[in-house]
């Protein structure tokens, strides 16, 4: 039976509550060599937040900022710049293509050309195996699901509880990364990896007035200290006001209004500071964390709370349901909240799924599935800013605070040849936390130009537990940056014998 849009029938093998990218991966691992069937239900755009107002259209618009930058800095390509800006208009342009105009058409083709059906409406949890959907077009239909229903309705950008926050309409993260007019003057609450970045594109696009207001001392807090200063440095740099060590007490706004994402929320804002000072603006931008879509699916008629974050084990079943039939992935496990995370997640649950269907083991599914411990030890992650960030595995004081007994060495990459020919004025930091009881890599962070690519290598190495003395044979290309690694143990190796 070909897959269908809003199929009429009532019964599948897996259903699949929310149709986000590591919905849309569960679905996939569950059915592609199994011979189950399943069904994604989706209210919003089939792809999810990542597709249409996070990761896709976020890069987009930090592409042409990262490629300029690079450009003023190379010798033979600077002088052929006759304009130092972004060239808006092509850059939001570009960003609408990426997202291709929050139409979900193509990934509503990719389903049903992988054999999945969709149905359209929002779905809830209504009891052991059974999903109740109240219906695009109108309507209630009851779902029941043979084998397992998967959990992926992502999350939202969380709303503090502020005198006035609220009512002022803040942009959140899909506002402003879907923006079609840019502010003169903005303010950005926050100062994780969403703050980071959002605060990049923005001046790049030319927002006159930005400042970034964060409690932290620093920025990107999760993240090794120095990769905060130096994003911290560079956004300074580029005229950006950093109010570290500030909140926001109290925020009022001239006629607040809903008019769409990405469009002016009102009139002028005014945001009070707990040291007694105003900040005024255009747009507030929320850039605080985010709240699991959990409130209003149905959890309750399952014996779980009706919101929060769900606990999985390592294959994705929710602890708190009996029974094997109940999994989540995504950003409402709440284990990483990352969209390649969340369908390694979705990946592992749909083969533990069509292992159990089956009868088969576990273990033996395509991938030799083990749980999800495996991939969450490398747990990847870039920040696109200027620089940029690249990390795996853990931090030195999360490594300590996990009671291991740990060794640094860090190396300054802009003394590599790779780099010095990427461009003369090459900023950038490495660094390795190594276990000294299994002579092991546990993390791993890059700041620099261009240090995305070697953050797979660093995942590999703490994944794997590749050994340090077997690191050593894994020659790194010259000149690139990837020579990093050489350095780095070279380091680590003079510290042992100093």
């Amino acid at each position: 039976m070909a897959a269908r849009v809003d199929p009429d029938r009532s019964e599948w093998d897996v259903i699949v509550l929310g149709g986000a990218a590591a919905g849309e991966n569960a679905a996939q691992y569950a059915t592609q060599f199994s011979g189950l069937d399943a069904v994604l239900v989706e209210a919003e755009l089939l792809g999810g937040e990542c597709s249409y107002w996070a990761c896709m259209p976020s890069k987009a618009l930090l592409r042409p900022v990262d490629v300029l930058g690079n450009a003023q800095h190379v010798p033979g390509v600077a002088s052929l710049l006759t304009d130092h800006v972004l060239d808006v208009p092509a850059t939001l342009a570009r960003r609408d293509a990426v997202v291709n105009g929050l139409d979900d058409s193509s990934q509503i083709g990719w389903a049903l050309g992988a054999g999945i059906d969709v149905v359209r409406g929002y779905g809830r949890l209504d009891g052991e195996r059974s999903v109740a959907v109240e219906m695009a077009a109108g309507g209630t239909r009851v779902l029941t699901a043979r084998h397992a229903v998967v959990i992926d309705t992502g999350s939202c950008t969380t709303v503090p509880p502020i005198e006035g926050m609220a009512q002022a309409r803040p942009w959140t993260s899909r506002d402003v990364t879907n923006l079609h007019e840019v502010p003169r003057r903005v303010v950005v609450l926050g100062g994780g990896v969403v703050a980071c970045e959002a605060a990049t594109w923005l001046r790049a696009l030319g927002v006159a007035e930005l400042s970034v207001v964060y409690r932290r001392t620093e920025l990107l807090p999760r993240e090794e200290p120095f990769a905060g200063r130096m994003v911290g440095d560079r956004l300074r740099d580029a005229g950006v006001r950093l109010l570290p060590g500030r909140s926001i007490t109290k925020v009022g706004r001239d006629d607040p209004r809903e008019t769409g994402v990405g469009l002016p929320h009102g009139g002028e804002v005014t945001v009070w500071l707990d040291d007694g000072s105003t900040l005024v603006c255009d747009e507030l931008v929320l850039a605080t964390g985010r709240t699991p879509n959990t409130q209003d699916i149905g959890l309750p008629s399952v014996g779980c709370p009706d919101a929060g974050f769900l606990e999985v084990d390592d294959e994705q079943v929710v602890r708190a349901v009996s029974g094997h039939w109940l999994y989540a992935v995504g950003d409402v496990c709440g284990r990483a909240l990352l969209t390649h995370m969340g369908k390694y997640q979705a990946r592992v649950a749909g083969e533990v799924i069509a292992a159990r269907a089956t009868g088969h083991s576990v273990a033996g599914a395509q991938s030799g599935v083990r749980g999800a411990a495996d991939g969450h030890r490398g747990n990847p992650q870039v920040t696109f800013t200027d620089p940029e960030v690249g990390s795996a595995g853990m931090t030195e004081r999360r490594a300590r605070e996990a009671g291991l007994d740990v060794a640094t060495a860090e190396y300054d990459m802009a003394a590599l040849a790779g780099t010095y020919v990427m461009r003369e004025d090459y900023l950038g930091r490495a660094k390795l936390v190594i276990d000294r009881a299994s002579g092991t890599v546990v993390g791993a962070t890059f700041v620099g130009s261009g240090v995305a690519d070697l953050v797979h290598s660093a995942t590999t190495a703490i994944v794997a537990r590749v050994p340090l003395s077997l690191l050593w044979h894994v020659v790194p290309s010259y000149p690139t940056a990837s020579e990093v690694w050489l350095r780095l143990l070279e380091t680590y190796r003079a510290q042992s014998y100093a």
